[in-house]
């Protein structure tokens, strides 16, 4: 039987143009927040840091802080 990625944390290759799955889930956590984001609204990360971020504000600040 498959397992439904319904409620698990998603591990993600973050690519320039995109991610690709490494572990199967359904949202990923904020590395400046910690909260809940749903693979449907991941819109902004860091290639080079490999972090994923809720917003443009916090994607900017973690740019910020280097």
């Amino acid at each position: 039987m498959l397992m439904s990625p319904k409620d698990r944390l998603a591990k993600l290759r973050y690519l320039p143009n995109g991610y690709r799955p490494l572990v199967p889930g359904d949202h990923v956590l904020c590395a400046q927040s910690g909260q809940k984001i749903p693979l449907e609204d991941l819109r902004y990360w860091s290639v080079a840091k490999q972090e994923a971020y809720a917003t443009p504000d916090l994607a900017t600040k973690a740019a910020l802080e280097g």
